[in-house]
């Protein structure tokens, strides 16, 4: 097997200024990082691991063998990505800030709020308004529930959950995801008014979808689930969770590109939660600065997942809102540009503050005038 190589930065901070200049921006947003770890492997066995400044990065990648310093630059360059904004209809979803992304489900049987909107459209409606209203830059839609051991969906079903909610959102002007994996649903959610395609099997679960996906030309979110066919929890086996992970989106990004999709319509999700233990998930959120080097915008969904409860004396799902904002702010402070969420109100204002806590730091205080 041949090596692999990984620029996983490992300092991180608020301000460039705070480190004399020697860091660079993160996927072109709030955070910056200003030392790496140069990582090395080879069937699945670390073989070295080198820290190094920005200043040194260059040389660093130079001392390498050919094939590695070539996916080294294109690394570098992908942590540096300044990512356009997504156009969704008459809205503009910037990237340079953390925007978030609030979760409508039209499901009988979703972990957190299955059966809550589904026969009661106005109730749906209300909530949707709501969480646009509280700040949500995008609103999810789905209708099939991928919980683990959750039942699989006929695809009329879906569509007849999916399709009212997006054209009530489509209404009001929103900015809509649609959270399915059957072409079937794209197509017709596209067609209803939704702007952007988010297929938990990375188009991978219906043989048609990445030829749609290239046909439509709609923004794609790609995330990682070790599983194929129904269960996307299942053969779920890491020999070090945050690499193989990230393997796996580069993979999956190379494919989508391809097959004709254009990179820059092209968003990447670790899948926190989708075939993962706790530690698997705790790896892979420690990692997230990494998967900038892929040079795509980051979407992180861990909203009131199971992890959550596991590591808060299992509190039920209706009692995770503080854990769920604390993983939004570690995403925040880790570059991450989409945050889907439950908790809208909440997760904005923690945003909102974080950012103005980020404008600060960018101030160099030496230059303001005495007290």
């Amino acid at each position: 097997m041949t090596q692999q190589l990984y620029i996983r930065p490992i300092g991180l901070t608020p301000s460039p200024q705070s480190e004399e200049g020697e860091a660079i921006r993160l996927g072109g947003g709030m955070v910056y990082a200003h030392r790496f770890a140069l990582i090395v492997r080879q069937n699945d066995k670390i073989l070295s691991r080198e820290r190094v400044s920005v200043a040194n990065m260059q040389d660093a990648l130079t001392c390498l063998p050919a094939d590695l310093a070539a996916e080294g630059a294109a690394q570098w360059a992908g942590l540096q990505t300044v990512h356009a904004p997504l156009q969704c209809g008459e809205r503009t979803i910037r990237l340079d800030q953390p925007q978030v992304m609030g979760i409508l489900n039209v499901t009988p049987d979703s972990f957190s709020d299955g059966g809550k909107f589904l026969d009661n459209p106005e109730e749906a409606r209300n909530h949707a308004a709501a969480m646009l209203e509280r700040g949500a830059a995008i609103v999810d839609v789905g209708g099939e529930s991928t919980r683990p051991g959750a039942a699989a969906v006929w695809e009329g079903d879906e569509l007849k959950r999916v399709v009212p909610a997006v054209q009530s959102l489509s209404s009001m002007g929103a900015a809509i995801s649609v959270d399915t994996r059957r072409v079937g649903v794209m197509e017709a959610a596209l067609e209803a008014g939704a702007h952007v395609i988010n297929d938990v099997s990375a188009l991978r679960h219906d043989p048609r979808a990445l030829e749609f996906a290239v046909a439509r030309g709609a923004p794609v979110i790609l995330m990682h689930a070790p599983g194929e066919g129904e269960d996307l929890h299942a053969c779920a086996e890491y020999t070090n969770p945050a690499l193989d992970v990230f393997d796996w989106l580069k993979q999956r990004r190379d494919a989508a590109i391809a097959a004709g999709i254009a990179r820059e319509k092209i968003i990447l999700d670790p899948g926190v939660g989708f075939g993962k233990s706790l530690a698997h998930n705790l790896a892979v959120l420690n990692a997230l600065p990494l998967y900038h080097a892929l040079g795509q915008p980051l979407l992180l969904g861990a909203s009131r997942k199971r992890f959550i409860g596991a590591l808060a004396n299992e509190a039920p799902v209706h009692e995770r809102l503080g854990g769920s904002v604390a993983v939004a702010i570690h995403g925040m402070n880790a570059g991450v540009q989409l945050l889907r969420v439950h908790d809208v109100a909440e997760t904005v204002q923690a945003r909102d503050v974080w950012r103005g806590l980020r404008d600060g730091a960018l101030t160099d205080f030496s230059e303001l005038p005495a007290l």
